[in-house]
């Protein structure tokens, strides 16, 4: 690979990452491309030689986003798996250290799709697909717990638990919304096996 290629990849990943950091914090319009140019320490032509526009930006990081998030969120999970707990109790582990993180500021996706206000944005449309995935992940999961029924059957209003909250985790400022959710997810997968 050429010094040239490299810096350029160098820059571009320095960009994302920078990006991704100001807008999880403050929000992608609150941010500037000027403000990420100087925090980046870029020029202002390399961003534009690997992004065409803002838009493009906010898309990519996105999907930086995701394999962070996702990386991260399966690290939490292997933390909490022990002999006597299902990955269903790990999940909602995981997603309680993701509360009590450092900087936790919500859902990335959820928060662009409110911030961008437009469902046929790309990034909305990547973050509605993302969402897609982590709600099939979280099915996978339920599967092993509760069967392929269940979690048929159980997943969509689990997930809308797991989103409620995660918006509720960053209103009250509080880890206690994983709580809530785990013992309703459980009490569901219980009634469940029941029937």
């Amino acid at each position: 690979m050429s010094k040239t290629r490299t810096k350029k990849s160098d820059a571009r990943q320095r960009i994302v990452e920078t990006a991704e950091r100001l807008f999880y914090a403050e929000g992608v319009r609150a941010v500037g491309i000027d403000r990420i140019i100087a925090e980046a320490e870029v020029a202002k032509m390399s961003l534009y030689n690997h992004f065409s526009s803002k838009d493009d930006l906010i898309l990519a990081v996105l999907q930086y986003r995701e394999d962070k998030f996702n990386a991260m969120f399966e690290k939490w999970m292997k933390r909490h798996v022990k002999a006597e707990t299902d990955r269903l109790e790990a999940f909602f582990a995981a997603l309680k250290d993701w509360f009590k993180s450092p900087g936790f500021r919500g859902c990335m996706f959820i928060n662009s799709c409110a911030e961008l206000a437009d469902a046929e944005h790309p990034a909305s449309k990547f973050s509605a697909c993302h969402k897609e995935r982590f709600h099939e992940m979280l099915k996978g999961i339920m599967a092993e717990t509760a069967g392929e029924n269940a979690a048929e059957s159980l997943t969509p209003a689990i997930s809308l638990m797991v989103e409620g909250a995660i918006v509720t985790a960053v209103m009250e400022q509080s880890a206690k919304p994983a709580d809530v959710a785990r013992n309703a997810a459980l009490a569901l997968v219980a009634q469940s096996k029941r029937k």
